[in-house]
């Protein structure tokens, strides 16, 4: 387990090193010149002796090999940098807004998770008619994007029936159950598709597992049919799950952005786009190097469960 851990550990480091190198090479091939944006929002037009001055100051005048050099280097000593607008280290900005994206994700895949694996084995079990609906109610899921289901639900929930909150953001500290309700519908947005992928994993798992040599020998000696379901043909069926869920996870690390566009909720988006909109270099570097370290330690987790499952996992 050990040596599979330093393994991974080994090429995720790999990993983050193309991550920043590509992002990096990314920006600076983006039209626009970050101390003229800079200089142009304050509302009076900059001199190019001005635009020059800012720019030596936040070091953009450097060859770009040097520039990139003193990238890595701030990243080896664990620095991320400042932003280029308000100087505030990235570090700070982005831990500001990671515990919200985090928890969007984390309540997004408890829900998907539990939900998912009820519905495939219910599905894998019975069969019949259940299996049908909740094969056709899963196809349809995936294919619903996560940014329509936002608007979809927005406009009905939100603003029709007024049952939720449309959007913001309220701190749990402030008030515990504004905060839970303005974290539904963001949830149930990026749940959709996440549940009909794992219900989908765990059906067939189950109807595989189940079709197993053993476990027709465990009913033909006369073991209860939950307990074989649950103890053999279930425990047996979640390393796929766990493994399609950590690959979803790591989806959403990236991919709730225009939902919290949508619902406006203050997490890694809000950073991203306005980083990457007033070119701020060392805000996007730093906040995608915090996604692609923790996908990378992600997949990590799911390797040491994954293990843990099924020790054959563990070469």
């Amino acid at each position: 387990m050990l040596a599979m851990i330093g393994k991974r550990l080994a090429v995720g480091l790999v990993l983050l090193w193309v991550v920043a190198t590509v992002v990096f090479l990314a920006l600076h091939m983006v039209p626009g010149d970050p101390a003229r944006i800079i200089l142009t929002g304050t509302g009076a037009t900059p001199t190019e002796e001005a635009i020059q001055n800012l720019r030596e100051q936040l070091g953009l005048h450097l060859p770009l090999w040097e520039q990139y050099t003193r990238f890595l280097g701030q990243l080896l000593t664990g620095s991320l940098g400042e932003s280029l607008r308000s100087g505030t280290p990235v570090t700070e900005l982005v831990g500001q807004r990671l515990p919200r994206t985090l928890q969007l994700v984390f309540a997004t895949t408890l829900v998907s998770v539990l939900f998912g694996v009820l519905f495939g084995a219910l599905a894998g079990r019975r069969g019949g008619w259940i299996d049908r609906v909740l094969m056709v109610v899963t196809s349809f899921s995936v294919a619903i994007p996560a940014y329509v289901a936002a608007v979809v639900l927005v406009y009905f929930v939100g603003v029709q029936m007024q049952w939720l909150p449309s959007g913001g953001y309220v701190p749990f500290s402030d008030d515990p159950v504004g905060h839970i309700q303005t974290l539904i519908m963001p949830t149930i947005s990026l749940s959709l598709a996440f549940t009909a992928v794992v219900a989908r994993m765990t059906r067939t798992a189950v109807l595989s597992v189940g079709e197993q040599d053993w476990v027709r020998t465990g009913r033909s000696v006369g073991l209860k049919e939950s307990r074989v379901f649950s103890r053999h043909v279930l425990r047996n069926s979640l390393t796929s799950v766990v493994t399609v869920s950590g690959l979803q996870m790591g989806a959403l690390l990236g991919g709730t952005v225009i939902v919290e566009r949508v619902f406006s909720w203050p997490g890694l988006s809000e950073l991203l786009i306005n980083g990457v909109t007033t070119r701020d270099y060392p805000v996007v570097q730093g906040t995608v190097l915090v996604i692609a370290a923790l996908f990378v330690l992600l997949n990590i987790v799911v390797d040491i469960l994954y293990g843990f499952i099924d020790p054959r996992g563990r070469d």
